[in-house]
């Protein structure tokens, strides 16, 4: 047996002793719930209470995330001279001005050194020696100005999870007269809010799935192709692709044919949503926004 077929074998193995409890519980009809799984948790695992950062407090069984931390009361004259200090001594070219991380230095948010610190005592070795085999030297400050700069760091608020990335509880932020006069100008010569657009936002009553809509929509019609060769053959289908080499195209029976491109050789492509595509690169932020808040009242 060769030794990629022992690894192969080694792995079916190990998925047969994972699998084959569940399998015969689901045979003899007992399979426990999933719940009941999800519940079972050693204690032994947890942390122990004095362990965690300040104001941590651990999640309810079943929560969906951990609560967040409880946000820092802080000294804005401390934070103030820490903020200075942590630029001027270079510490934020590593670990970034939010302090989420720099040029090679990693992310002081969520550090657990800096969680549990209160006014600088657990950073205050790190800042003032370094860290041996990094990029971290030490800095020759005082306990006092390393206080400052945890002040700073402390300014910060953390969460249990990125607040970046919530959604925000709607988008229609713009202005509807405004999108109004912007669709009148640039897009009524082929949709009219009376005709094909009459109930748009009951047919997408999710304003981002109307905005995704409006601005390139997944379903839209795919590009049709004409090919005419040089002996003045025909051939039209789907566009599939198309480069400076070839072109390719899927016909009516499903069938699907390629073309050299060069010579005699003529391609025409209509896509429909030509200008759509175009245009994306020229809406700004307050035209798309507008837009979306005007489509959003054609009920």
């Amino acid at each position: 047996m060769t030794t990629m077929n022992k690894l192969r074998y080694g792995l079916l193995l190990a998925l047969m002793s994972i699998m084959a409890p569940s399998l015969a519980a689901e045979v003899a009809g007992n399979a426990p719930p999933a719940a009941a799984e999800a519940q079972a948790v050693d204690p032994d695992l947890l942390p122990r209470p004095e362990d965690l950062p300040p104001g941590f407090e651990m999640p309810v069984p079943g929560a969906k995330r951990p609560p967040d931390y409880k946000p820092r009361v802080t000294d804005p004259a401390m934070v103030a001279r820490g903020k200075a200090l942590f630029s001027t001594m270079g510490c934020q070219f590593c670990h970034g001005p939010d302090i989420r991380g720099g040029s090679g230095g990693p992310s002081l948010l969520r550090s657990q050194k800096v969680l549990q610190d209160q006014h600088g005592e657990t950073i205050l070795e790190t800042v003032t020696k370094g860290v041996p085999n990094t990029a971290m030297v030490g800095f020759d400050l005082t306990a006092e100005q390393v206080a400052d700069i945890a002040e700073f760091l402390h300014s910060f608020p953390v969460g249990g999870r990125d607040k970046s990335r919530d959604l925000p509880p709607s988008i229609v932020t713009g202005n509807a007269d405004a999108g109004k006069s912007y669709f009148g100008s640039n897009c009524s010569g082929c949709h009219s809010a009376t005709g094909d657009l009459q109930g748009l936002a009951t047919r997408y009553p999710k304003p981002r799935n109307l905005q995704q809509r409006w601005l390139l929509s997944r379903d839209a019609p795919r590009p049709t192709v004409r090919v005419r060769s040089a002996s003045g053959a025909v051939t039209e289908g789907t566009l599939v692709r198309i480069d400076e080499f070839l072109v390719a195209l899927k016909l009516a029976d499903g069938s699907q044919r390629s073309f050299k491109l060069g010579g005699n050789l003529k391609v025409e492509v209509v896509d429909p949503m030509a200008w759509h595509k175009n245009q994306l690169a020229h809406y700004s932020d307050n035209d798309i926004h507008n837009v979306t808040a005007y489509l959003v009242t054609l009920k």
